[in-house]
């Protein structure tokens, strides 16, 4: 089981690497892939991350999950490239897709995988894709695209992930190794 993990500057690092590592955990192979030219990209809070590889270099390859961490302007970074909006149309025809906090509202919005659906963003990104109407809950799941709404939900939405991806024991097993209480 692979998951593509886009990384572009001014990513939120929280949300990125709660869902990259509770993903690891539950035994999911993670690739960083850089959106930039580089494969060290920087957060929004100036933290630097080495990725795995850069976006033109898994232009057509599958993954079972590709996943889009928010912050700004890190989503609008993923937004302006094109080999991550071609990546991300292509695994919403059947693949798993997840965005958290702007990233649903400037992504996936504007490539039109929220039109009909129920999903959640970051509150004020709403603007970034007016046809949508955004619910206020912290994870939504909508057939196989999921959103989650900002940092605070950066855990739930790693646990929603491998529960998809891997099956309810895997979800718990995570929850439990993270002495997760609800």
């Amino acid at each position: 089981m692979r998951a593509f993990a886009f990384f572009a500057d001014g990513f939120e690092e929280v949300e990125a690497l709660t869902v990259v590592d509770g993903l690891i955990r539950a035994g999911i192979e993670v690739v960083k892939v850089s959106v930039m030219e580089t494969l060290r990209v920087v957060s929004s809070h100036r933290v630097p991350v080495e990725c795995d590889c850069l976006v033109t270099e898994v232009q057509g390859q599958k993954a079972d999950l590709v996943f889009l961490p928010g912050g700004m302007p890190g989503s609008t970074n993923l937004a302006q490239s094109w080999p991550v909006n071609e990546l991300v149309v292509q695994h919403a025809q059947g693949e798993l897709v997840a965005a958290i906090c702007a990233a649903p509202a400037v992504v996936l919005g504007p490539l039109g995988l929220l039109e009909g659906r129920r999903a959640t963003c970051f509150p004020g990104c709403e603007e970034y894709s007016p046809s949508v109407s955004f619910s206020t809950e912290g994870v939504v799941v909508d057939g196989n695209i999921v959103t989650a709404k900002s940092v605070a939900y950066a855990w739930p939405l790693a646990f929603t992930l491998v529960g998809l991806l891997k099956g309810d024991e895997a979800r718990l097993r995570l929850e439990e190794a993270v002495f997760w209480q609800r």
